[in-house]
């Protein structure tokens, strides 16, 4: 969260790579599945749904203060993304693909791709990335959120690519580094 994935994302979009976002097909399902739609009122009321809208940040605010709940939400989710996923892939044509997840290890859907790579950034520069995206959280909330996401260096540790985002570095130049030992 606040690492810059959707910036990396756009850049290997711009080249004309396919970009899958999970969080995306997430909200498409919730809100389209009717399926899904039955569960998520199951877990938490009729009333997390407004004129047929999942209330996103109400069911966020919901599942960040109860583990069984967000357990629960993944449950419900994630074979809906998965096949989502599938479902997606199978109309692309290009050399490769992206898969732009946040909780992609935590989810377990590592395992359904051929390469990883990680966009990295400083805590302090994610923190100031969120606030500035979500200027009604606080800082306690972002960090309590950080906090349920796996450790960014087992992530590093666990990927086959790291970009690494800090303002310093070029994302476009790591990008097409990456683009191409993947198209070679």
């Amino acid at each position: 969260m606040g690492s810059g994935k959707s910036t990396v994302c756009s850049v290997f979009s711009t080249l004309g790579i396919p970009v899958f976002n999970a969080d995306n097909a997430a909200a498409y399902e919730m809100a389209n599945n009717q399926i899904i739609i039955d569960q998520i009122k199951n877990l938490f009321g009729a009333t997390i749904y407004k004129d047929g809208i999942p209330d996103r940040g109400r069911i966020a605010s919901l599942v960040f203060n109860d583990t069984n709940k967000m357990a629960a939400l993944n449950a419900i989710m994630h074979p809906a993304t998965i096949h989502h996923f599938k479902e997606w892939c199978s109309h692309q044509q290009a050399s490769y693909i992206i898969k732009e997840a946040a909780i992609l290890f935590e989810s377990g859907t590592d395992s359904g791709v051929d390469k990883i790579i990680t966009v990295s950034a400083p805590e302090d520069l994610r923190l100031q990335r969120v606030t500035k995206r979500n200027p009604t959280w606080s800082t306690d909330e972002i960090k309590r959120r950080f906090s349920l996401q796996m450790d960014e260096q087992q992530k590093i540790k666990l990927s086959d690519f790291v970009i690494i985002n800090d303002d310093k570095h070029s994302v476009i130049e790591q990008v097409l580094h990456i683009h191409k030992s993947l198209t070679e």
